[in-house]
């Protein structure tokens, strides 16, 4: 059984899980999923086509599932996944997809601090921190352990690698590689080596990381030769293989070198 409160206007066609928490003044619409040991504080609507898994936390004046703000956008239906772990803080709005089949996908154990938004289409993995204010426009894609400072914004289309850390103020339009710092001037600031230290990367791959950008940004050779240095000059390993394949499905291009 879950404890919902009369004052909750919840439809008839929503599923609740067992044990949630549902406040007064929560709307919930039709076609929404909600799974176990939810909680939804007062004030929250979520819209038609969530998908929310289990043990969330979704804080005053949040909107889930929201329609898209996409001027392409006709009514159709579409869906925002949400995983489970997720906290909500106050004011959040994620967006559902734009067209028939479309998801918004929001992973597990991602914390949305107060007044973040996910635009349409965005895929979220796990464990990222998106800061007060941070606002991620449609069809963007970002990895795991990704932490957002406060007030970013990333540009529709862009996509962020795993481990990587955005600095307060942030405005970006191309992607940011894994594993690195993307500075408030909009360019690279040096390996994340805390979050690698943290994730279990060892002090020899995080040096090979370094490398592989060295050649990057700073190797003063297009993005397609300092691929084929990487390959040839850093030795092979997991997550060096996960930064030439980032790098080489980039439609954008990559921020700039120091």
């Amino acid at each position: 059984m879950s404890d919902i409160s009369p004052k909750a206007e919840i439809s008839p066609k929503a599923r609740i899980g067992n044990n949630c928490k549902i406040f007064p003044f929560v709307y919930i619409e039709d076609d929404v999923v909600i799974g176990d040991n939810c909680i939804i504080f007062p004030f929250v609507s979520i819209c038609s086509g969530t998908r929310m898994g289990k043990g969330n936390k979704v804080h005053q004046g949040s909107v889930i599932g929201a329609l898209p703000q996409d001027f392409e956008f006709r009514g159709e239906k579409s869906e925002c996944i949400i995983g489970d772990g997720n906290i909500f803080r106050e004011n959040v709005v994620v967006n559902r997809a734009t067209h028939t089949g479309g998801q918004t996908v929001i992973g597990n154990e991602n914390v949305l601090m107060e007044g973040a938004h996910i635009s349409h289409d965005t895929k979220v993995g796990n464990r990222c921190v998106f800061g007060y204010g941070t606002k991620i426009a449609g069809d963007c894609e970002i990895e795991d352990s990704v932490i957002f400072s406060s007030s970013v914004i990333e540009n529709a289309g862009t996509r962020v690698g795993r481990g990587s850390m955005v600095q307060a103020g942030t405005s970006f339009s191309r992607d940011v590689p894994p594993y690195i710092v993307a500075t408030n001037k909009n360019t690279y600031g040096g390996v994340n080596f805390a979050v690698g230290r943290q994730h279990g990367v060892d002090e020899k791959t995080l040096k090979h990381i370094a490398n592989a950008y060295r050649l990057v940004f700073n190797g003063g050779t297009s993005l397609f030769d300092a691929i084929l240095q990487i390959e040839q000059q850093v030795p092979d390993g997991p997550e060096i293989r996960h930064i030439i394949e980032f790098l080489r499905a980039t439609r954008l291009g990559v921020i700039s070198r120091m």
